[in-house]
């Protein structure tokens, strides 16, 4: 670990205030993938965007987010976290008022691509951060309230966009969705410059192993563009995914081989032996194609079918929100004593808490639908706090600070696979059901790819509870 960052370890007081700056950051960057969703229609008013540019504003983050975390991860091991960080910040910052200002639909995809990038670029040092400084149960704690940040970031973004887009209107009110990031990023650059650790690691840099982030990057590339295609409603391009496995395959070869030379690869597949780890990343994954699904088809219902406005939307998923946020919290001082049977735990709470909602849907409940399962929504809520941090604590605890900010890469990397698989899913099957049963068969529908994504992340966590016992 760097001087910098062993002066932090000295004083509590600055650590907990990187902390805050790296909360604030992942939360402008994991809003941006769900508060954009209910302003489409005022950038298709206030710009005249066509359909297919209107896909790519939502898609394109997602994919550039996606396609830069393992290597950027890697670039904060190496270079120094706190300087990615603050880069990656300003490009975001910058990159938000450009798509504030965008005069034309072409302006504004290009932006949110750059947009992603950022994105992508600062979240692995969040987490890569968060082990560097701290330790034991102040890590738990601090992987709490980032599971919070996640948590009420993609549950409370239709809410936040509803509203400003009910405040500023609608053919302007798609600029302040941007411009409200601008502020606050600049705030957190300031801030940042002051508390994160400048030193860089004590081995220093080391090559980037450029072939294996090309070859990783087009193995991801042709996993995600069908699956971000096939949402963004523009015509999938089904013929890449052949290609993604061949791709995985080079690139494995490739890393085996470069370090078998000496070199320093992208990855080192070293990680995928540490149980912990390979199980809690598959199990992330799993569980992000279930969680991320909810919102999507929650936000077409309660929309398209049932007519609520984007505020009305944004209110109805609400406990959601509020459930997963505080038992986020609580969860990190939970995790360092149960470990993954905390997770287990959450998985059946959000399983029973979606199996619920999906029941009263299916029956038709009419305008009083938000209200009717406001109570089963808290329940998945609480639940979902209760898995998303545990998990991360408990997947990052054997890994070595110093590749912190890879395995993060790859850990989110997993999660917005999860997100891309579980929202094309639910979405293909939503808009089937619509067609024969009309919004009630396809909520149903739709939520079920929940139910079974979540399902089959508790299946792996009882799993590894099961492969535990019988070692000791």
């Amino acid at each position: 670990m760097g001087t910098s960052a062993s002066r932090l370890a000295q004083r509590p007081t600055q650590r907990w205030q990187a902390l805050v700056v790296c909360l604030l950051a992942g939360f402008m960057t994991l809003l941006d993938v769900s508060i954009v969703n209910v302003a489409l229609p005022s950038m298709q008013q206030g710009l005249d965007a066509p359909p297919v540019a209107l896909g790519w504003v939502v898609s394109g983050y997602a994919l550039t987010f996606g396609l830069v975390l393992v290597p950027a991860g890697r670039l904060g091991d190496d270079r120094g976290r706190g300087r990615m960080f603050i880069l990656a910040l300003l490009l975001f910052t910058a990159a938000s008022a450009a798509a504030g200002f965008a005069p034309s639909a072409t302006w504004l995809v290009v932006s949110r691509l750059v947009q992603g990038v950022a994105g992508g670029m600062l979240n692995p040092q969040v987490l890569g951060l968060i082990q560097q400084l701290f330790q034991g149960s102040e890590r738990a704690k601090a992987f709490g309230l980032f599971g919070a940040v996640i948590g009420l970031s993609t549950a409370i973004g239709p809410l936040l966009g509803g509203l400003i887009i009910e405040l500023a209107g609608d053919e302007q009110g798609w600029r302040w969705v941007f411009f409200v990031n601008v502020p606050i990023g600049l705030a957190a650059l300031v801030f940042a410059a002051r508390v994160l650790p400048k030193a860089e690691p004590a081995d220093g840099a080391r090559s980037l192993d450029l072939v294996g982030v090309l070859l990783l990057g087009a193995a991801l590339l042709a996993l995600l563009l069908p699956l971000i295609e096939r949402e963004s409603g523009s015509g999938a391009p089904w013929y890449l995914l052949p290609a993604a496995p061949v791709l995985l395959v080079l690139f494995v070869l490739w890393e085996r081989g470069y370090r078998a030379r000496g070199r320093e690869p992208l990855i080192d597949l070293g990680l995928f032996g540490i149980r912990s780890y390979s199980f809690g990343t598959a199990l992330g994954m799993l569980y992000f194609a279930g969680f991320t699904s909810i919102f999507f088809v929650l936000a077409l219902y309660f929309q398209r079918g049932l007519g609520y406005s984007p505020l009305q939307a944004g209110l109805a998923m609400t406990p959601f929100a509020i459930g997963s946020a505080a038992s986020s919290a609580l969860s990190g001082r939970l995790v360092n004593r149960f470990g993954r049977s905390l997770v287990v735990l959450g998985l059946v709470g959000a399983l029973a808490g979606l199996v619920v909602t999906d029941l009263l849907l299916a029956g038709g409940p009419g305008h009083v639908a938000g209200l009717l399962v406001a109570g089963p929504l808290l329940l998945a809520g609480v639940g979902s706090g209760l898995v998303i941090s545990p998990n991360q604590t408990v997947t990052l605890a054997k890994v070595d600070s110093a590749r912190g900010g890879t395995a993060a890469g790859i850990q989110q990397t997993g999660q917005r696979l999860g997100t891309a698989i579980g929202t094309a899913t639910a979405s293909g099957l939503f808009f089937s059901a619509l067609a024969v049963g009309g919004y009630d068969a396809a909520i149903s529908t739709g939520l079920l790819v929940a139910v079974g994504f979540v399902a089959l992340a508790l299946l792996l966590a009882v799993t590894e509870q099961l492969i535990l016992t019988r070692r000791r």
